[in-house]
């Protein structure tokens, strides 16, 4: 039985290069990217309940607790499962939230893998990785736990040993809506397909960043400021974007020439996810 009073950590996530390469029958795009994690954390708790009921401790703003990814994974797990207990879910929430950090998206994850544990279900990654899938395409990357090139919707993964260097990250003050950029007329919906090696050769293309830039005129601002002293990136959809160095003390230097305006942080890049460490 796994300790109630540990916490499950929930770490963002950087998309690297995102190519959108095609577009299901469905709906969905076909793409590629790559994923690495920050060693930046939501922090997650659960206590089980004898009563069976899911419920969210600390509901976050705008937000009801039955739409909480978190609610939601919780539930899916119970009715793929049928476990006799309930749980209580914590969040000490430190990841901000609609900026393609996959912090939804990772404290689904975490509620998946962790109540998988405390629950005792006995369900493997690749039939958590499913479940999680609907309730979204990053989910996967996060019970996955390593650094990967990803295809499909974001499902199929191939690990990577990347670089971990130190990443500035911005957050501007502002919700990029995903359904929004992907349903663009002006997205490229058929970008080359690379290979691996491409990406490992300098090819960081985000075929979301243009159509980004011009509709957010705020994440605009974040790039051009953060390209004066690397180059400067968006992850996934936004609205977060990051540059990378290789020693903290060069990225903690810029941060603190950023202007007022702008918020952002120093993180390291990470090739394997802590949640990994938890898992006993």
């Amino acid at each position: 039985m796994v300790p109630e009073s540990i916490s499950w950590p929930a770490p963002a996530k950087l998309n690297l290069t995102l190519r959108i390469v095609g577009r299901r029958p469905d709906g969905y795009h076909e793409l590629q990217t790559v994923f690495q994690f920050l060693d930046l954390q939501d922090e997650l708790r659960f206590q089980p309940r004898s009563d069976g009921r899911i419920v969210l401790a600390t509901p976050l703003p705008g937000v009801t607790p039955e739409t909480d990814l978190t609610v939601r994974a919780a539930n899916l797990l119970k009715q793929h499962t049928k476990p006799a207990q309930g749980v209580t879910i914590s969040i000490d929430k430190h990841l901000p939230m609609g900026g393609g950090l996959g912090g939804g998206s990772s404290d689904a994850a975490t509620t998946l893998v962790a109540l998988n544990q405390i629950w005792e279900t006995g369900l493997d990654n690749a039939t958590l990785a499913g479940l999680g899938l609907t309730l979204g395409a990053d989910v996967p990357i996060f019970i996955h736990g390593r650094a990967a090139w990803a295809e499909g919707i974001g499902e199929t993964l191939t690990d990577l040993d990347l670089p971990q260097p130190w990443y500035l990250v911005l957050a501007p003050d502002c919700h990029v809506s995903t359904a929004e950029i992907f349903s663009a007329p002006d997205l490229t919906r058929n970008s080359p397909r690379i290979r691996i090696r491409d990406f490992l050769e300098g090819d960081r293309r985000n075929d979301c960043l243009s159509v980004v830039r011009r509709r957010y005129n705020k994440v605009a601002a974040a790039l051009d400021w953060l390209d004066q002293f690397a180059p400067a990136q968006m992850t996934g959809t936004g609205a977060c974007v990051f540059a990378a160095f290789s020693d903290a003390s060069i990225a903690e230097s810029a941060l603190n020439r950023l202007p007022a305006d702008f918020v952002g942080f120093v993180a390291r890049g990470i090739n394997r996810s802590p949640l990994l460490t938890r898992v006993v």
